[in-house]
């Protein structure tokens, strides 16, 4: 009998994004066990998108042989069918029970390479690869094979791959509509060295006789020649990223500034130059991988996915740009062009932090531990400046509720999305001011749960010699009772900032209401704009100071 995914399965990796043609926008961080403090691998997604996502956890099962999968649209149109496995894994959200972790980012490439006629979408693929692998190679292994007998029909994504041992990244892109197959190369990151991309490809050349590190369509380099994507007599080498999804100024600015903005705070004293993602002339792309100044921990990997460039010169909470209290957010559209002058293209910055975001993870995977308490998927809604990032361990056997509900129609205090996005939007009235408070808070929670996490996995290491499934039940209900705490807690920050910041004034700390204006750097660019609009007439010398109530 078929099965299928269900729908909001499918949001929670971002058919939404895709399905309704909006720009690409996600960002991947990969640290190796060897660049990782304690010996993690981790990843990190950012899925980024107007959507409200529904955290889902998909049990394992066995299937009879003949059992079929169905692959549907999201209107629930059924496409075509999979050949079922025996058997399935675990998967929460996009972490298996084996401690198998995927993200990804889109780069679109070349429009003219999407196989609209394939069966499978990239998000079908993450979802197949977790129910039925254990590791990132032969995730990446399965995926490969379902595209060779279904079909593909993205654009080009950028996949990464994090098991206990390794962190992989898979490019791959389509061969045009009526050519089943694509056209792909899958790299491992060096151990003891850090990666990342963001919606633009980033895989240069690569050996072509290293099976351990390295394996790729036999048709990558024919299929670009064919195009007319690479000419070999060029006296170039080839690259896979210029091939299929060539540099502009704009993907950039839009892209490689955030891999940039990863690089520079991972590695400060490599100094990395601005000037690619600025697209000066003669710049040099940014390594595929780096290794940083010092080993990054699950805390470290938090911070590097909090950015708005501060503390560069394209930091988003200063300028006119960022309103008088500083706000890093930008509204869409991205790019936009002023008057009759349609050649002249302007680009807000795009942040690592923004608030599109419907979700976010930070995976750890931990070889020396058994899998359901190795595996944590560190889970967020919103913003990841303004998240809360909250542990799921692998081997757990419900979710928090909080997480499952809500729709983008209906705002509702139920929902973990729309708690945490009224925290963020209210902040935006003043957020200077808002900001200090709710990072109080998000510093409060996570470190919590960072000091519990040696305590409950000593607490589950012990139940697991002794009554395994007592363990996943441990684990299964710290997981939900903390995530609904945290919600809970949120919830309440929002009470506390509409009370302490209403109608524009700051409660002090007794609760009386503080007028706190604009800044003065805000109110010179106001009068430079309007001069004369808000000049009062000079009062006379012997005129008495009139005393207003407002």
């Amino acid at each position: 009998m078929p099965n299928k995914i269900s729908k909001w399965a499918v949001v929670s990796i971002c058919l939404i994004i895709s399905g309704y043609g909006l720009s690409p926008a996600c960002t991947n961080l990969l640290v190796t066990k060897g660049a990782s403090t304690d010996g993690s691998v981790m990843i990190t997604y950012t899925c980024d998108g107007e959507f409200h996502p529904h955290l889902e956890y998909t049990p394992a099962a066995d299937y009879q042989p003949g059992d079929s999968f169905a692959i549907e649209s999201w209107g629930g149109e059924v496409k075509g069918y999979v050949k079922q496995v025996e058997h399935t894994y675990a998967v929460v959200s996009l972490m298996n029970e084996h401690q198998l972790a995927i993200s990804e980012t889109t780069f679109g490439g070349r429009e003219e390479l999407q196989d609209e006629e394939g069966l499978l979408g990239y998000w079908d693929l993450m979802f197949l690869a977790l129910q039925r692998t254990k590791t990132a190679r032969g995730a990446i292994e399965v995926m490969v094979e379902l595209v060779e007998e279904y079909g593909y029909r993205s654009t080009g994504e950028s996949i990464s791959f994090a098991d206990t041992e390794e962190a992989w990244i898979l490019e791959i892109i389509g061969m045009g509509t009526g050519n089943k197959g694509a056209v792909w190369v899958a790299v491992k990151v060096p151990d003891g060295y850090i990666s990342a991309h963001a919606n633009k490809a980033r895989i240069g050349e690569f050996p072509t006789d290293d099976p351990e590190s390295c394996f790729y369509s036999e048709n990558v380099k024919s299929f670009a020649i064919e195009k007319g994507y690479y000419d070999p007599d060029s006296g170039q080498p080839f690259r896979f990223c210029e091939a299929f999804d060539p540099a502009t100024p704009k993907n950039r600015r839009y892209a490689d500034a955030r891999v940039w903005s990863i690089f520079r705070r991972a590695a400060p004293a490599q100094d990395f130059s601005p000037d690619y993602h600025r697209a000066v002339e003669g710049s040099e792309p940014y390594p595929l991988w780096i290794k940083p100044d010092d080993k990054i921990s699950l805390e470290d990997v938090f911070a590097l996915m909090r950015d708005h460039y501060e503390g560069t010169p394209y930091d988003m909470t200063e300028g006119i740009d960022a309103g008088p209290y500083g706000t890093p957010n930008r509204w869409r559209p991205m790019h936009w062009t002023v008057g009759e002058d349609t050649t002249t293209e302007y680009a807000w910055e795009r942040p690592i932090s923004t608030q599109q975001t419907g979700f976010s993870y930070v995976s750890q995977s931990r070889g020396w531990l058994p899998d359901p308490i190795g595996g944590v998927y560190w889970y967020g809604v919103d913003d990841t400046w303004m998240t809360c990032y909250t542990p799921l361990y692998c081997g757990l056997e419900a979710v928090p509720h909080s997480f499952t509900v809500g729709s983008l129609q209906k705002f509702s205090w139920e929902s973990a999305w729309w708690v945490f996005n009224f925290v963020s939007n209210f902040a935006n009235l003043k957020y200077s001011f808002m900001e200090p408070d709710i990072l109080a808070v998000q510093k409060d929670i996570e470190g919590d749960y960072l000091a519990m996490q040696p305590v409950v996995e000593k607490a589950a290491m012990a139940l697991y010699e002794s009554d395994p499934e007592l363990m996943i039940s441990f684990l299964t209900d710290y997981c939900v009772v903390h995530g609904e705490s945290m919600v809970k807690q949120w919830r309440e920050l929002g009470e506390y900032l509409i009370m302490k910041y209403n109608d524009g004034y700051v409660k002090d700390e007794n609760g009386r209401p503080r007028e706190k204006g604009y800044p003065e750097g805000w109110r010179g660019k106001v009068l430079t704009e309007r001069p004369e609009q808000f000049k009062l007439p000079k009062r006379q010398a012997d005129a008495p100071e009139s005393k207003l109530i407002d």
